[in-house]
């Protein structure tokens, strides 16, 4: 069954943080229809695909008018009306309407809007689950329950306290089933409240949900989560462990390595060094963004120091591009890539991403960004994909829950086959 879009309609909403963002519905011709929101991340690789946004003065500049025009324009020349074998030929059409390497005239937005929404509308109009065509469209085996990463601490550019790194996160992987692992977290995070208000620190949250205390270090921050796991009736690295988001390329100053927080400059091997101390003393599992962007060298020695102890994972690195993947995969610059569809913009190249990944053994890992929506797309294409790991903040903020909701709604349709995935099994021992 072809796909044929007989209307596009796009809008301006609001994103979790108060910021203009877009939402596409796509009408089949049968009638059936779908819809998607697009995120926006606070923290950017350089190498991402670009957002269209309209500057000026209305909405601080952060307006999407000109993407929506860009949906209600260029995209639907290039789809409406046309029939298209399946999302691949679609996503094509997307693409080449832009013309563009970084989706830079239409806006990898408004392209990304559209393509989601199409997938939404074909699993309508096929009366499946959305993450059952997923798993058609990736040519996945087998679903998986994804062991969720969750940012319950916050430091870096999203939050204003001395942390370098960005997010502390913890993940149940060693639990039963997803319910399970969701339980075990959601005991953890409000542990962790209470411990942090012990300590007469805020427990205000932030953009993901995660606290963001006045720490005085970053083992400050590890030294909470173990607690906070421990009292929360968790053995730290056997069923809760921890990962990290550092975001590297925002400490990164062209030479070195600039932890504010820490008090001290590094070079790329003592930033190594550091990491190895870390994961020496912590059940830590996954360490993002570890080096910048840019430092290969630097990742190809993190991945050559700690890649077989833990995960050495790449967002602003890699951008769910597969030209970048297939250099980290040349050089072995890391064991793990983040996936953000909205990096790339259609959901196509998304599924080529985490293919190619999964062709050199790396780990894919489907995450959220900063700036959210009740959209719950990513839950569906965890799933699909077999991936195993989503990450998508705090069990706080509608933003948030809407995507650990929807896995809920999704174990249950499961049903027996709802196993919650294993990534650390080879290396559970050694952080345990």
């Amino acid at each position: 069954m072809g796909i044929t879009i007989s209307q596009l309609r796009a809008r301006q909403v609001l994103d979790s943080r108060g910021n203009p963002t877009i939402e596409v519905d796509a009408t089949l011709a049968g009638g059936a229809s779908g819809r998607a929101l697009v995120p926006s991340g606070a923290s950017t690789g350089s190498h991402e695909a670009i957002e269209l946004r309209d500057g000026g003065t209305r909405w601080m500049g952060k307006g999407v008018q000109g993407a929506v025009a860009s949906v209600h324009g260029a995209l639907s020349d290039a789809v409406v009306g046309q029939e298209f074998p399946s999302q691949v030929e679609l996503d094509a059409a997307l693409v080449a309407a832009d013309g563009t390497e970084d989706r830079g005239r239409l806006g990898a937005n408004a392209i990304l809007g559209v393509s989601l929404a199409a997938a939404h509308a074909t699993a309508a109009q096929e009366g499946i689950p959305l993450w059952q065509l997923v798993q058609r469209l990736a040519g996945a085996d087998e679903v998986w329950m994804p062991v969720p990463m969750l940012n319950v601490i916050n430091g870096g550019e999203h939050a204003n306290n001395a942390l370098d790194v960005q997010e502390f996160m913890i993940m149940p992987h060693g639990l039963s089933d997803f319910s399970a692992a969701l339980e075990a977290a959601v005991a953890t995070y409000h542990t962790l409240r209470g411990l942090i208000d012990a300590q007469g620190m805020s427990t205000a949250v932030g953009d993901e949900g995660g606290f963001a205390p006045e720490v005085a270090s970053t083992t400050h921050a590890l030294d909470l989560l173990v607690e906070a796991i421990t009292r929360a009736g968790f053995e730290p690295g056997r069923e809760v462990a921890i990962a990290l988001d550092v975001a590297a390329t925002e400490l990164h100053d062209g030479m070195t390595y600039a932890l504010a927080g820490e008090r001290r400059s590094l070079g790329a091997e003592a930033l190594v060094d550091w990491y190895a101390e870390l994961v020496d003393a912590y059940p830590i599992v996954s360490i993002e963004d570890g080096m910048a962007e840019d430092d290969w060298d630097g990742w190809v020695q993190l991945t050559e120091r700690i890649g077989s102890r833990v995960q050495v994972v790449g967002d602003d690195l890699f951008v769910t591009n597969v030209g970048r993947l297939e250099r980290g995969i040349e050089h072995a610059a890391a064991t793990a890539i983040l996936i953000k569809p909205n990096q790339v913009g259609t959901l196509s190249e998304t599924l080529a991403a985490m293919s190619r990944a999964a062709g050199a053994q790396m780990a894919s890992i489907v995450s959220h960004r900063s700036g959210e929506t009740e959209d719950a797309t990513i839950a569906d294409l965890a799933v699909g994909t077999g991936c195993g790991q989503i990450k998508t903040g705090a069990p706080c903020r509608s933003d948030r829950v809407a995507k650990y909701n929807q896995l809920l709604r999704i174990e249950q349709q499961l049903g027996d086959a709802a196993r919650l995935a294993v990534p650390f099994a080879d290396t559970v021992e050694s952080h345990a």
